[in-house]
């Protein structure tokens, strides 16, 4: 008999390292996969960062791509670390709870309960469900032309509320979404109020430091940050460093930096109760409002239905992208399979979506659809190679090769704007006719061709425009008030 033992144990053994080999060429598959697509969109200029996909509780894959600084030919990592922008959100979104958990805010308390220098009147009918779920009313701070004007310098947090504080509301509190960085800026104050700490110190202890989060944190200027990549943005000539933005400003809605590994973390702790309890920690993925588009936004995070590759049925999608001087990022979940996909970005707009959703559409045995180019750069180079006077006609040439080209709306608005900040107004507003024939039903192209017409002293045209764009969206507070300077009101 123990020689019969001894055969049933080799043949379990040989079982067992053959469906171990098995698994591994599988994932080896997997991973070759992914990298295929993400390198198409490298090459094509379109991601320059670091990528990180998991799945089950496992990391599938993880790879840096491009430079995380280009003066110096350093390789992004996957230990790089990138600014966040509006992932941020959920971070913010997490404190707000764990205080909310501890008795010390309540979701339906409004901003004159924690913030008594706050204009009551505004404050009173603004709870902080609203500012978590973008429906409080109050103007995007972002949005507003003052932002421009101070974006290098330095605020302290409840300084800088002052300059959106008396802003008149755009909606009733709680009666529609609008994305809103105010929201979480707020937020961010009062969870400074509530702590008698500075936001920074408080991500620190209840979250970074719990999770083991070691390359997380505040993203300011001055303190050495080993590893922290440069922003860059695609200019009308290439690649150029991003403009400079004082962090204080984007604050609790968009000031963290991490990497994919830290993201990882954070990600596999949202599975347990480490930071909050489950009836909690739930409450921040449970939608609150729907937004454009048929998700929904909970708190800090949009919530989708969504199907991929071979799935019959859709599932939970939950994710946030982020967007800031030099940077875009994403991080989606799927929690029925336990899927991560977070992508770092440091040279500004890339197709974020179009990459997750491929690599999505190929972890569900789908083919992904044909990586495609931006037209907005296609067109960049169009103009410098040979000039304005042909580049309409090679749009349109471009715009119906769509198996080739993809056509953006904010990437040719960002296009117009770069050839109108180099004084380029010929230039600024051919782009900008080109995004108002595309995007006809949009206020913001409108307002942005109104814009360029005003600075070329074409005022006629630029009222009409103002005027359009107002029609479209009624609440263009910025078209209003650039129409009332044209009429001399």
């Amino acid at each position: 008999m123990k020689p019969i033992r001894k055969s049933v144990a080799l043949v379990l053994a040989v079982l067992v390292m053959s469906v171990a080999s098995r698994r591994e060429s599988c994932a080896q598959s997997v991973a070759a996969q992914i990298d295929a697509v993400i390198s198409e969109y490298a090459a094509n200029g379109d991601f320059h960062g670091t990528a990180l996909v998991a799945g089950n509780g496992e990391v599938l894959f993880k790879k840096g791509y491009g430079w995380a600084n280009y003066e110096w030919d350093i390789p992004n990592m996957p230990d790089t670390k990138f600014r966040l922008g509006s992932i941020t959100k959920q971070f913010t979104s997490m404190l707000i709870m764990q205080l909310v958990q501890e008795g010390k805010l309540k979701l339906d308390g409004k901003i004159s309960d924690y913030l008594p220098d706050y204009p009551k009147d505004k404050g009173s009918r603004v709870s902080v469900h609203h500012l978590l779920t973008h429906t409080s009313g109050i103007p995007s701070y972002t949005g507003m032309r003052m932002f421009g004007e101070i974006a290098r310098d330095p605020y302290p947090p409840r300084e800088f509320i002052k300059f959106f504080a008396d802003s008149a509301f755009e909606f009733e509190p709680g009666s529609q979404y609008r994305y809103n960085n105010s929201g979480y800026f707020l937020l961010g104050v009062i969870i400074e109020e509530v702590t008698g700490k500075p936001y920074a110190t408080v991500l620190q202890e209840r979250i970074f430091g719990p999770l083991g989060m070691t390359s997380s944190g505040y993203d300011m200027p001055g303190p050495i940050i080993p590893k922290r990549a440069a922003g860059y943005e695609w200019g009308i000539d290439g690649f150029v460093n991003a403009e400079y933005l004082d962090m204080t400003l984007p604050y609790a809605a968009g000031s963290l930096y991490s990497t994919v590994e830290d993201l990882y973390r954070w990600d596999r702790a949202l599975y347990t109760e480490k930071l909050l309890p489950a009836r909690f920690r739930d409450r921040l993925f449970e939608p609150a409002i729907q937004t454009p588009g048929g998700g929904s936004y909970a708190y800090g995070w949009g919530v989708r239905y969504r199907r991929f590759g071979s799935m019959k049925d859709s599932v939970i999608v939950i994710s946030h992208g982020g967007g800031i001087n030099g940077f875009n990022t994403l991080m989606e979940r799927v929690p029925k399979e336990e899927l991560l996909i977070v992508l770092l970005n440091n040279t500004g707009r890339a197709p974020l979506g179009a990459i997750s959703e491929a690599i999505l559409v190929l972890l569900h045995n789908g083919q992904p659809a044909p990586v495609r180019q931006s037209l907005a750069r296609a067109l960049t180079k169009e103009i410098k190679s040979n000039g304005l006077s042909s580049a309409p006609e090679r749009y349109a040439v471009m715009k119906k090769d769509t198996a080739t080209y993809i056509l953006n709306e904010n990437e040719m608005n960002l296009l117009g704007y770069q050839y109108l900040r180099a004084g380029r107004q010929a230039e600024a507003i051919a782009v900008f006719k080109l995004n108002v024939e595309a995007f006809p039903a949009s206020s913001n192209v409108y307002d942005s061709l109104g814009e360029a017409y005003m600075k070329a002293g074409q005022k006629e045209l630029a009222i009409t425009n103002y005027e359009k764009s107002i029609e479209l969206d009624p609440g263009n507070t910025n078209g209003i008030r650039m129409l009332n300077i044209l009429r001399g009101k």
